[in-house]
């Protein structure tokens, strides 16, 4: 261990701190690359908007989305014992006749998907409390949605209409990202890759 503090201690600090500032860009641009890779590679799905109640009125400047696949049935995994306070879980979504995906299963672990089929990872909210329910709220990272300043109230008021629909990339592993946000099935926002 002291040998460890020797050599630290013959580096000059402006190099530990070029290093140290080198790891902190390396970390920021990883997470940019990976939200970039998900919106350029994962597969684009339809989901539709829910009201949202109580509504939450421009906390910051972002819209609160939720969709129709939030309140997923429990199936086979009510009462199933979790680890986790708040687990992940693995959901089965196919098209509907109305383009927009839905709910086909619920299960722990991946599962293989066929033709339009995706499968998107949620993370089951406040399972501590409803153990043995029928159904599960999930939260999918799609929840929030960023909007310029002061473009947040009319888009608040199309939601609770349900005249917003999402358009999100999903990639194999069930990783997903908002890519573009609809209005009146007309696109309003498209995001960035960068």
């Amino acid at each position: 261990m002291t040998s460890l503090a020797a050599l630290f201690a013959r580096v000059p600090r402006f190099v530990l701190f070029a290093v140290a500032g080198l790891i902190q860009l390396a970390l920021i641009a990883a997470m940019v690359i990976d939200r970039a890779s998900i919106l350029r590679e994962g597969k684009e799905i339809t989901l539709q908007t829910q009201p949202v109640d109580p509504r939450d009125f421009l906390r910051g400047d972002y819209v609160v989305l939720r969709y129709d696949i939030t309140s997923v049935p429990a199936g086979e995994l009510k009462g199933a014992p979790f680890k986790d306070r708040d687990p992940h879980v693995f959901v089965k979504l196919a098209p509907k006749p109305d383009g927009f995906y839905g709910v086909v299963s619920v299960h722990l672990d991946p599962v293989p998907v066929s033709g339009n089929e995706v499968l998107i990872r949620g993370r089951v909210r406040d399972w501590r409390y409803c153990g043995n329910c029928d159904s599960f709220t999930l939260s999918y990272g799609l929840e929030k949605f960023f909007v310029p300043q002061g473009e947040g109230r009319e888009l608040e008021h199309a939601r609770n209409e349900r005249r917003i629909t999402v358009v999100a990339a999903v990639t194999s592993l069930g990783r997903a990202a908002i890519k573009r946000l609809l209005l009146d099935g007309k696109p309003v926002y498209d995001e960035p890759l960068f």
